[in-house]
């Protein structure tokens, strides 16, 4: 199917769900925007995501999605595939005016950088950091992910705050002067990630307040906070002077929103309510195969913009 022609049904779908006052508001807010399926907010899919609509070349499938009104995209692995990759990927997303939005640029797999602070550890840091300051010009990109590895269970919690805040300190004085933000992920511990040292918003905050840099804020994966404590909205306007980043996925499941417990357009009014004007990443499966479920994930996020 064409881009375009796939563009015509996904308005007439909206139509369906919406009812005639939310397509009018929808194409009122299409018209203003100069996209004519243009979403209000930075809504970044992945590679995979719409590979049935969109093609199996991974640059074709984010053509398509800024075709259907996404104006954000994000890759975890966009540090490993290579230089080639990366710089044909920066200048299309520059083309077609979509904002990148995270790839990982540090996932420590062990529990050293909560109990390691030694010379040749933090040189290994900065390394990493300089690597991911080239991939993020090539890709345009000012946040990367930060995942600070596992707990040690042999030591205080406060010790590995401590040692944790100290190489944080190290890796934010290396992006400070390119203007880049590394954004730390707390991830659950009972569905997906047992044992990693970060799994809470207020954690991160402290964190990330004793950082103290501009460089070093928080990712909220609402997926895994509706998890680990729930509070969602509570827990970001606490957090709020300290969060960068959000991304999104419904529980249970992990597929796109509406097809859990969570009330994701009540959440993204909120968030456009604050003037949240970053990316929020789609970090999620589909809850349906085939290009019948890539419809189904577009036609979702165009019911959660329409708040």
């Amino acid at each position: 199917m064409d881009r375009r022609e796939f563009l015509t049904g996904s308005l007439a779908a909206t139509a369906a769900t919406l009812g005639a006052t939310g397509l009018q508001q929808a194409r009122a807010q299409q018209a203003e925007s100069g996209n004519p399926a243009r979403f209000r907010m930075k809504y970044a899919p992945h590679f995979g995501m719409f590979q049935n609509l969109g093609g199996e070349d991974p640059l074709d499938q984010i053509r398509f999605a800024a075709d259907q009104g996404f104006h954000a995209w994000e890759d975890n692995r966009l540090m490993r595939r290579g230089e080639e990759f990366q710089t044909k990927f920066g200048k299309l997303i520059e083309k077609l005016g979509v904002t990148m939005g995270v790839f990982v640029a540090f996932g420590a797999k062990g529990s050293d950088f909560v109990k390691k602070t030694d010379k040749d550890y933090q040189n290994g840091l900065r390394d990493r950091m300089k690597q991911a300051v080239e991939c993020a010009k090539r890709c345009r990109a000012k946040w990367t992910t930060v995942v600070p590895g596992k707990v040690e269970p042999r030591m205080e919690e406060d010790y590995m705050m401590a040692n944790a805040v100290e190489n944080l300190k190290v890796m934010a004085e290396v992006y400070e002067p390119h203007g880049l933000v590394m954004v730390l992920e707390p991830l659950n511990w009972w569905t997906n990630h047992p044992g990693l040292y970060l799994r809470k918003i207020p954690q991160a905050y402290m964190i990330c307040k004793a950082v103290n840099s501009p460089a070093c804020k928080i990712l909220d994966d609402l997926y895994h906070q509706q998890i680990q404590e729930g509070n969602l909205i509570p827990n970001m306007q606490k957090a709020w002077k300290e969060i960068a980043y959000i991304q999104v996925g419904d529980n249970p499941g992990r597929k796109e929103p509406t097809t859990g417990e969570i009330n994701y357009r009540n959440i993204f009014k909120w968030l456009n309510n604050k003037g949240f004007k970053g990316v929020i990443g789609m970090e999620h499966g589909n809850s349906e195969k085939g290009a019948e479920g890539e419809k189904k994930v577009i036609e979702a996020y165009r019911w959660c913009d329409n708040f």
